[in-house]
């Protein structure tokens, strides 16, 4: 099949190209942001569960796989115009991170022995990159997750099915893709698929992918403030994750990264809900990816710029690369998160105070019907949060009639955002 040749990405030293032309050559404005490849986690674009797929009929919708992927596609001339140049898709999928148990889920599409990649998959998968390709964007594909690369029968069928995944990537000559071996290599989940887990494998199986696709880009992401120089020169592209770093400490790392890999593009493609990251991407001329853990990892996702974080976050991106939008007044930058209709699931809510600017709040008091229940210090202002990405559900009560965010801004001023439910 000969090459689609649309969006046709390259690299040279740290900076990424399409077409010849470095990302974001087209718009004036911040010149640091020449050459980088802002990205969104969309890692659950063509998942499927043959455990029980009728338990994600939820959030009042009847899941479906094709219309998951028809609805990711038609999301994307929108995200296109706000500056996101990729997307990470994960041919295993990922973790929906507050509600069903990822290890109860059956989204390999390799079967346990990694003889095949099956075709409902592939072409979901086909659709996506090829609508990418039409936009000018680039996918960011993701070949293994840890809790699906634990039905394989053992690690010979884990190497036939990275073999499988590249063979058809290559096939299809596509020219906008990044290849993403294994989701967060050298975290713990790994402990017992050492294949993966071990840097000096890794190297191997990089190496492995790159033949096998023919020189496509590729890397392996490691987790959150995580990496290894073995993985660091083996890669094309240095994948990096900040989930649980704080802004100082995600600093700190991609300097470290930087190091390592002086002249490679560094492009952390799974972070948080903290938009502040960006201040750090383009200090630093590394590409950043947002990861909302909510619409766009709990299928049915919801694909578009969704009130709230992704707006916020679309803003945010755009300004940071030259895109000129109007200025939002002031009480419209904050937005009380997690009590629409439709975010509901078994008697449980994720509540959070989602802002553009959340580098202006002091802290976040949050008040149910009138009455104190958490105060959030850090972004992403979750209410009881454990980590940047992780935070704990409320159990809706029958008494629960209004929720406020009472905001503290660094300058002493007060913003109140309410809800009734």
């Amino acid at each position: 099949m000969t090459s689609m040749g649309k969006t046709n990405l390259s690299i040279k030293g740290r900076d990424f190209y399409i077409n010849g032309k470095l990302v974001y050559d087209e718009i004036e404005g911040n010149s640091n942001s020449k050459g980088l490849l802002m990205n969104a986690r969309f890692i659950q674009g063509i998942f499927d569960d043959k455990t029980n797929i009728k338990r994600f009929n939820r959030f009042n919708k009847i899941f479906d796989v094709d219309t998951n992927t028809d609805d990711f596609i038609a999301a994307l001339p929108e995200w296109y115009e706000y500056g996101l140049r990729a997307v990470t898709v994960g041919i295993q999928g990922g973790m929906p991170v507050f509600t069903i148990d990822v290890n109860t889920i059956d989204n390999n599409p390799f079967g346990p022995d990694g003889m095949r990649f099956d075709e409902a998959y592939a072409k979901r998968l086909d659709k996506i990159i090829r609508a990418a390709d039409s936009l000018g964007m680039v996918v960011i594909v993701n070949i293994l997750y840890w809790a699906q690369a634990l039905r394989f029968k053992n690690e010979d069928a884990l190497v036939s099915a990275l073999t499988c995944a590249a063979s058809f990537l290559k096939k299809r000559s596509y020219t906008n893709i990044i290849i993403d071996v294994a989701n967060e290599y050298n975290i713990e989940t790994w402990n017992d698929v050492k294949i993966v887990q071990d840097p000096k494998n890794m190297k191997m199986l990089i190496d492995l992918v790159r033949k096998e696709s023919g020189g496509m880009l590729v890397g392996s992401s490691g987790g959150g403030g995580l990496i290894d120089q073995e993985v660091v020169d083996a890669s094309d592209v240095v994948l990096v994750h900040g989930n649980g770093l704080t802004r100082g400490v995600y600093y700190d790392f991609i300097l470290r990264v930087q190091e390592m890999a002086p002249n490679k593009p560094i492009l952390c493609n799974e972070d948080s809900p903290c938009i502040s990251r960006l201040e750090v991407a383009h200090l630093t001329h590394t590409s950043w990816g947002h990861y909302d853990n909510f619409t766009k990892q709990e299928p049915p996702c919801d694909w578009s710029i969704t009130k709230g974080q992704d707006f916020f976050f679309a803003r945010r991106m755009a300004a940071s690369l030259g895109i000129t939008l109007p200025e939002l007044p002031l009480e419209e930058q904050f937005y009380l998160q997690g009590l629409e209709p439709n975010t509901e699931w078994q008697g449980k809510r994720w509540i959070r105070l989602s802002a553009e600017y959340p580098e202006k709040i002091n802290y976040v008091n949050f008040y149910r019907n009138g009455e104190f229940i958490y105060r959030s210090y850090d972004e992403p202002y979750f209410m009881y949060r454990e980590t940047t990405w992780i935070q704990k559900p409320w159990n809706i009560n029958k008494d629960d009639k209004k929720w406020t965010a009472e905001i503290i801004l660094a300058d002493g001023r007060t913003i109140v955002k309410s809800v009734k439910v």
